[in-house]
């Protein structure tokens, strides 16, 4: 068996045509006719490199620690693999990978090929940049080179990328087609092609763009903060539109994967797996971006197409069952006969092919650290706050103290104590660390979450959640499947009580207080 899992970045679900969308893209619509595409598919951890922890190792991360590198206890499907005989190989422009928060991830991987020049990757070498140039060229709103000064990185980089082909989408199908010219008639590989596309800033070549998606005819919008809306309309649309073209873009390059595939008759022998980490608002609800703004659908509810060779026939029907992004760790190991280890919480994806049947009773939970919980059993969505979400009481457990970019501070570390191990973490102690409402992690990084508060909506009847409900019954189910979920990935103690929730009788909350 072989696997290609293609993972984009910020890929909204209701962009593309099998979900809907109307932007155009006719690959993702002609791979769904193979695929079985998924219509219940959730986030679990939030935002890049947290759903990427919860990818390897097919459990939700959320509740123990933030954005942060790979920890010495976390076992990766490739290590599953490996001891299968299975090699596996990254193709990846996700620079995130490359950052002290983003360390032990590319590194699990067999062999791996980074594709420089990414948003704000330090790539190109300008001591002099030409910023009168820059100035008349990209708005100072999303563009400022002193308020916002790792954004003059991706201008510095674009001088360098002057043909189509120099930019960074391209470069990664030059090197997956690389991989799979050596290796399309070897057994037992799989090639994860991970584009930072359609992430910001959405730049796309100008053959991507149409006519009617904007009017505007200003200096370049296409990186907004997360926060709320203030633009003209006009200027919404012309964000709308940058992001239309570079989803085109990522279409188009998809379909020549897919033509690949089809001139080498390599569906009869080789799975794949497409998904993103999650979505990306564009002026929905009033707000851009995703992790501080209320888990919308455009964030949390994002794609998942899945084509196996054994279940082909299976092309072009819908998959109703709720699922999220930790399954799709257990989902790789299937492929290649393996078994999850005893600590993934994610449920094989392709126990639903044969019937495309969904369990009824399922429950499951979404978010960042130290900040609201989303649930969801697939028709309701509810977001759950804390009492105070800026209030003290959480810790960090880790063993590698290191936020995004900067490690954990001297008064951070002066807090950590060890901590007995998780039921996740093979025995090993942690660094129980306090969590400061200063610490360097996503969203202190760009705002916080206190002004939202609790929200419940019914998808069936409001799929655009515009108007909020209250149902008793549905909120106890709901919070009664949080608290399970909870105590499924041993929740600290004090997050419970941080969240203003009780424990369930077999959460570790409750463990140690019968103790």
């Amino acid at each position: 068996m072989r696997l290609i899992f293609v993972l984009f970045d910020s890929l909204n679900r209701l962009a593309l045509g099998p979900y809907g969308g109307t932007i155009g893209t006719p690959n993702f619509d002609r791979f769904a006719e193979r695929a079985v595409t998924f219509d219940r598919h959730y986030v679990g951890s939030l935002p890049c490199i947290p759903a990427r922890r919860d990818i390897q190792t097919g459990r939700a991360g959320f509740f123990h620690r933030s954005w942060g590198p790979m920890e010495p206890y976390d076992r990766s499907f490739c290590e599953s693999l490996r001891r299968k005989g299975v090699h596996t190989h990254l193709v990846t422009d996700h620079f995130h990978y490359f950052e002290p928060g983003g360390s032990g991830y590319h590194t699990q991987y067999d062999t791996w090929d980074f594709i420089r020049g990414q948003e704000y990757d330090p790539w190109k070498a300008m001591s002099e940049p030409p910023l009168e140039k820059f100035a008349e060229t990209y708005d100072p709103r999303h563009y400022d080179p002193v308020k916002k000064r790792r954004r003059l990185r991706h201008l510095i980089n674009r001088e360098y990328e002057r043909s189509e082909a120099d930019l960074p989408m391209p470069r990664c199908y030059a090197s997956a087609f690389e991989f799979l010219d050596a290796n399309r008639g070897a057994d037992n590989w799989m090639l994860q092609l991970e584009l930072f596309d359609p992430h910001e800033p959405f730049h796309a070549p100008a053959r991507f763009r149409r006519d009617g998606d904007s009017a505007y005819r200003g200096a370049m919008l296409n990186w907004p903060d997360y926060r709320r809306v203030s633009e003209t309309e006009e200027e919404v649309a012309e964000i709308r539109a940058n992001y239309a073209a570079l989803i085109r873009m990522c279409d188009e390059y998809f379909g020549h994967l897919l033509d690949y595939m089809d001139e080498r008759d390599m569906w009869r022998d080789t799975a794949i797996v497409l998904s993103t980490d999650h979505g990306f608002l564009l002026g929905e609800h009033g707000w851009w971006g995703k992790s501080r703004m209320p888990y919308y659908e455009e964030v949390v509810h994002v794609p998942l197409m899945v084509y196996h060779p054994d279940h082909a026939g299976a092309g072009g029907r819908r998959g109703n069952a709720l699922t999220q992004t930790p399954d799709i760790m257990p989902t790789i190991l299937d492929i290649f006969g393996c078994d999850a280890p005893a600590e993934v919480t994610g449920r094989s994806l392709l126990s639903h092919m044969p019937t495309l049947e969904a369990e009824t009773d399922r429950i499951v939970a979404f978010g960042l650290f130290a900040g609201p919980v989303g649930v969801t059993d697939g028709r309701y969505v509810m977001f759950h706050y804390p009492p105070d979400v800026l209030g003290e009481g959480l810790h960090e457990y880790t063993l590698m103290p290191q936020h995004m970019v900067d490690p954990f501070t001297a008064e951070e570390l002066r807090t950590a104590e060890l901590s007995p191990p998780f039921d996740f973490t093979q025995k090993m102690p942690l660094l129980k660390i306090a969590a400061t409402r200063e610490a360097a992690r996503p969203p202190n990084l760009g705002g916080s979450f206190e002004d939202q508060g609790f929200r419940l909506y019914d998808l069936d009847t409001d799929p655009g959640q515009t108007t909020p409900i209250r149902d008793p019954a549905v909120e106890a189910r709901l919070y009664a499947g949080l608290r399970a979920y909870m105590a499924a990935h041993d929740t600290p103690a004090e997050s419970y009580a941080w969240l203003g929730l009780e424990p369930g009788a077999d959460s570790r909350a409750s463990a140690l207080n019968d103790e």
